[in-house]
């Protein structure tokens, strides 16, 4: 009788331990989520297991060593101050934690998606700080914020679990493209030095050739053989309307002139530049627009309703 009850018992631990687990994920409770606890999966690290960059350090851009002309970077202006953060260096860290002054910026990097976001780290007027939370929706990075361990999705920029399910984080204007491109533009600019507090070969990709491969690592919800999964778009959202301008559409423009275009009612202007894959969106009082530049699979498998602006149609 007691060797019976011992089984019983050890079965139902066993089903209590499966319910725990299917419930969390890293140390996240997934109870409630707004997105298929299923469909969150663990990328391989434990949380933190990519450390954020939580006291950035900066160089003059012409002590500048390791980065190559071509080298992308995210770049952001803010509050009259120029900072390029080198993809090299995201690739490892994923999340910069980082302030202008008095304004807080989360600046993030999905090397998985390609998609480059720099949001504004305030909720409820107060900044907050953010880690990498090693699990993935859609291949793209979960993060969490450390105040409430809320998950948030980084191309939706929502949180998904926890206390602050449902807020949503402010995308700031940002453009990622070449180190060479930035610092003509805004020669003044500070880099994202590569002393981080951390031990990493920042001149080594750990992701190997995966920006240009047709290769995913993980599911996408919706898939779309339109163009290669790694083509990079531009990708703008106004009002609940989504539209992308792939840059093999924009580079069969006959000129390289800003392209015009209507999304919603409103006119806008797209500055592009083919060779290093980088462009602005601006409005009709010349305001910059905040994009997310991604490779199409990630924009896609986000936004399976999306318009496509191409090089052979009016629109």
């Amino acid at each position: 009788m007691a060797a019976l009850w011992g089984l019983v018992m050890g079965c139902l631990l066993c089903l209590l331990s499966q319910a725990v687990t299917a419930e969390t994920l890293n140390g996240f409770e997934l109870e409630g989520s707004l997105i298929p606890k299923e469909q969150i999966l663990s990328g391989g690290p434990p949380r933190d297991g990519i450390p954020s960059i939580d006291r950035p350090r900066f160089v003059d851009a012409d002590q500048d060593d390791f980065l190559q002309p071509e080298s992308p970077v995210i770049g952001l202006t803010l509050a009259g101050e120029s900072r390029a953060y080198p993809i090299s260096i995201l690739n490892w860290h994923e999340l910069v934690n980082d302030r202008f002054g008095d304004q807080p910026v989360l600046i993030s990097y999905c090397p998985l998606c390609g998609t480059a976001m720099v949001f504004d780290a305030r909720l409820d007027g107060k900044p907050v700080a953010f880690g990498v939370s090693g699990l993935l929706y859609n291949s793209d990075l979960l993060l969490y914020d450390r105040q409430s361990e809320s998950l948030w999705s980084q191309i939706t920029g929502e949180a998904v679990t926890g206390a602050r399910k449902g807020q949503r984080l402010t995308l700031l204007p940002s453009t990622l493209t070449s180190w060479q491109r930035w610092r003509q533009q805004h020669p003044d600019t500070r880099l994202l030095s590569t002393e981080t507090g951390f031990l990493r070969d920042y001149q080594r990709s750990p992701y190997g050739d995966y920006d240009r491969n047709g290769r995913l690592y993980f599911p996408v919800a919706f898939l779309s053989k339109r163009y290669h999964p790694k083509e990079r778009v531009l990708g703008i959202q106004i009002g609940d309307q989504y539209k992308a301008y792939p840059f093999v559409e924009l580079a069969k423009r006959p000129t390289s002139e800003p392209l015009i275009d209507r999304i919603g009612g409103q006119q806008l202007r797209i500055e592009y530049d083919i060779d290093s894959r980088s462009g602005q969106i601006f409005d009709q009082q010349q305001r910059e627009l905040p994009v997310i530049n991604s490779f199409w699979f990630a924009w896609y498998g986000f936004h399976p309703d999306t318009d496509i602006w191409r090089a052979d149609s009016t629109n």
